[in-house]
């Protein structure tokens, strides 16, 4: 990772200084060495005057590409900069998988002048692509499969593979289908080519070979090529019809995707967004939740100034006091993230979160008594109050309990409401700890120390 960081870091630092200088040629030499995706990660690592002038350098026989490897956003601002007719050419360029990933990005005059372009079979394929879900296997498939008989030759196959002259990218197995057109097996290429010419398809094929089915979740779908170690697999619908094929190259996006979504919705932000996007949409995407927070924020406010007249009377409290919560948030937010990268591989069901339920229970109890005894003895030493130490360890224990359940019970109920745990989970969290906390901490200073 740190390789490639570096090499990236000298790119830009080529393209600044070429540009800066206006060494075109220099700007190009950078460009012809690299791969579509690279040039995209160059796009989006660049201010948007910047980004403009690197994309005006870009071949146009790649711009299809890019555009694909690029996120959303940053793919607005490109073709904002591009006339019709470019538009229209870069995407004619795509395979049809990878030109409904865009499509619904395109202006309403490019998509309608693509669609008139195409032949019948294009348009067909694209629409019925564009029919699935955008999250689903049939939105990841490739229709280029080669399907063959399991009641034919090996000699048969290997005519028809010299007719066709050519077989599709990372095609390493034929799908084999019965006479109804549903998935049965594979054939590998290994298999065809070093056995008898005379045997049959289907004496060779491999009959126990996972299928995906078409409306399956593109993150399960990553899940089974990651579990499973697949390099390709064929996509059928709900009757077992061969539809197409999803092979590695695609499930490493959506591995990728998945993280950077990950990632980014920890902080509340969308993992769409440009870090080099204006200032104002980036200001108003974060304020959602800054705002959100700040209410939390009030709401712990206000259980503090329900004990106003202990922390009048007591000082030592209001020392104190942030210790509670701060313990109580960094024991939640590991079991928070621990549980939310369960669920996202699928880990944590309802068989399972009552046990895991207990164990972070367990696990909050130990650590609360440990380090609620190093805080006491702080705390009696500092201010030679003993109430105070066996006040505050009290609350400590109560504060890391809560977080315990908080960092399992939150995640789950998100999920269940259809909200997204890693984008609101630290919110809630956060506002359990410091309510819990600080209410434990004064009340228990109030009933005994008043």
């Amino acid at each position: 990772m740190a390789e490639t960081t570096s090499i990236l870091e000298d790119r830009l630092s080529r393209i600044h200084s070429a540009m800066g200088e206006e060494r075109l040629d220099a700007v190009d030499a950078v460009i012809a060495d690299l791969e579509p995706a690279e040039i995209a990660l160059l796009l989006e690592s660049l201010p948007p005057t910047s980004r403009v002038r690197l994309w005006q350098r870009v071949p146009t026989e790649v711009d299809g590409e890019v555009l694909l490897h690029v996120h959303d956003e940053v793919r607005g601002t490109l073709l904002e900069d591009m006339d019709h007719e470019e538009i229209v050419a870069a995407a004619a360029a795509l395979d049809t998988t990878d030109l409904a990933e865009i499509f619904e990005d395109l202006p309403q005059q490019v998509a309608e002048d693509m669609l008139r372009s195409m032949d019948e079979l294009q348009r067909t394929r694209l629409e019925e692509t564009l029919s699935f879900e955008e999250d689903s296997a049939g939105r990841l498939m490739r229709t280029d499969t080669i399907a063959v008989r399991g009641d034919v030759s090996l000699e048969t196959v290997r005519r028809f593979l010299r007719w066709k002259e050519s077989v599709p990218d990372n095609t390493y197995q034929l799908m084999v289908v019965d006479r109804d057109g549903r998935f049965v097996g594979v054939l590998s290429l290994a298999r065809l080519v070093s056995h008898d010419p005379e045997m049959a398809v289907a004496d060779l094929m491999d009959r126990e070979v996972d299928s995906i089915r078409v409306d399956m979740k593109s993150s399960d779908v990553a899940t089974l090529f990651q579990t499973h170690d697949l390099v390709t697999a064929p996509v059928v619908d709900e009757s077992g019809l061969l539809l197409g094929r999803i092979v590695i190259d695609d499930i490493v996006d959506v591995i990728r995707e998945n993280s950077d979504q990950a990632l980014m919705n920890m902080a509340g932000l969308d993992e769409e967004e440009d870090l080099f996007a204006s200032i104002l949409p980036s200001a108003k995407r974060r304020a959602v939740w800054l705002g959100i927070n700040l209410v939390t924020a009030f709401l712990a406010a206000w259980v503090i100034g329900r004990f106003e007249d202990a922390l009048d009377k007591i000082v030592a409290l209001a020392v104190l006091m942030p210790i509670v919560a701060s313990m109580g948030g960094i024991a939640g937010s590991q079991t928070l993230t621990l549980a939310i990268r369960g669920m996202a591989l699928g880990q944590i069901s309802r068989t399972n979160s009552t046990w895991l339920l207990r164990k972070e229970v367990g696990i909050a109890a130990i650590n609360g008594v440990v380090w609620s005894l190093v805080v006491a003895v702080l705390a009696v030493a500092w201010f030679g109050n003993v109430a105070i130490g066996i006040i505050i360890a009290a609350a400590l224990v109560i504060n890391m309990l809560a977080a315990g359940v908080a960092g399992i019970v939150i995640p789950l109920m998100l999920k269940r409401a259809g909200i997204d745990p890693a984008l609101s989970g630290s919110v809630v969290l956060t506002t359990v700890t410091d309510v819990v906390g600080f209410m434990a901490f004064l009340g228990l200073a109030t009933l005994f120390l008043l």
